[in-house]
């Protein structure tokens, strides 16, 4: 299937994390974009009741444009209706219940040609979290969901003192690896952090009009990203003159450097079989995928987000600012 795919997310968490909190946050500074967010209860997201345009059944439209749909007993059956509404949606997102695996559901996000997987957020309660993980009937759900996550969210800090917290943290890495922690009260979070819609269109101009590879600093876009809540990042745009090997590309997207949140773009690849020379890039936290793609008219081009002061930026360029062919 050509064309762009809908962006897929999935929001996981144990029981009180603040999944709900998240999506009224998401949901009421939505700034134009057209989100179809599938749920388990309704009664849990307490939406403004001035964001509320009209109920039917098993769906809220919001004035803004977008909509809320109960998943019922089959949460495919409840995507597909979405997908087959007709409606112009710009992305996805499903809350997982509290016990669930993210990481299950993401897979309908990579199974569907019509998706594409924008990244698996997973919140941390950091009141109640290390308690759980010690805890062997929480434990193993608790580990599963962490693994899955591109970005882990540890929410309600100001209920946390320094000590546990720092403890809190350091048990989390000893679970989920390298992955980005982000600290938020009441689960306020930059749009960028939760969405690759909220950053590429802003700065992709800054690659397609880059002649090598280039460090930015970025500062908030919208009035709710508060710098007073971390909402600064480092990007990097690019426009890689080389011809790379998808294989070698989908091996380095296994592993890239640290700190490394989001990584979008168009690359030259060498044709091997049905390939058209060249390929789509998609990488969030952890997951990344490469797909072929029609020739771009502007050339190659990559753009990349992480926190401030934590961008692998040495790394980036010397992977993909070197001319020829890339192995």
């Amino acid at each position: 299937m050509s064309g762009p795919r809908l962006p897929f997310t999935v929001i996981g968490g144990f029981l009180g994390a603040g999944k709900t909190t998240l999506l009224n946050h998401w949901l009421r500074h939505a700034a134009g974009r057209r989100l179809a967010v599938l749920v388990n209860d309704f009664g849990a997201l307490n939406i403004d009741a001035e964001l509320i345009a009209a109920t039917a059944g098993d769906t809220i439209a919001l004035t803004n444009g977008c909509v809320c749909c109960q998943i019922g007993d089959d949460l495919s059956l409840a995507l597909m209706r979405v997908l087959d509404s007709g409606t112009p949606f710009d992305a996805v997102v499903v809350e997982a219940s509290g016990v669930s695996d993210p990481w299950r559901i993401a897979q309908l996000g990579r199974a569907d040609p019509r998706l594409q997987l924008d990244g698996v957020i997973v919140l941390v309660d950091a009141s109640a979290a290390l308690a759980q993980s010690r805890d062997r009937l929480l434990a193993d759900t608790l580990a599963r969901q962490l693994k899955a996550a591109d970005l882990i969210l540890v929410n309600k800090v100001d209920l946390c003192d320094a000590a546990p917290l720092s403890e809190l943290r350091r048990w989390i890495e000893s679970v989920a690896g390298s992955v980005t922690q982000y600290d938020t009260e009441h689960a306020v979070v930059p749009l960028p952090l939760l969405s690759g819609l909220e950053w590429t269109d802003a700065h992709q101009s800054r690659a397609d009009d880059a002649s090598g590879c280039e460090r930015h600093g970025h500062e908030p876009t919208h009035a709710h990203d508060d710098p007073a809540h971390g909402a600064l990042f480092d990007t990097w745009s690019c426009r890689p003159a080389g011809t790379f090997e998808p294989e070698a590309l989908r091996t380095w997207l296994k592993a890239p450097p640290p700190g490394l949140l989001r990584l979008k773009g168009l690359l030259r690849t060498a044709s091997t079989g049905a390939g058209t020379g060249w390929s789509e890039l998609q990488f969030s936290g952890r997951h990344g995928t490469l797909r072929n793609s029609a020739a771009p008219g502007n050339g190659a081009a990559l753009v990349a987000i992480a926190l401030r002061g934590q961008l692998p930026t040495a790394q980036l360029s010397a992977y993909f600012e070197p001319a020829g062919v890339r192995g």
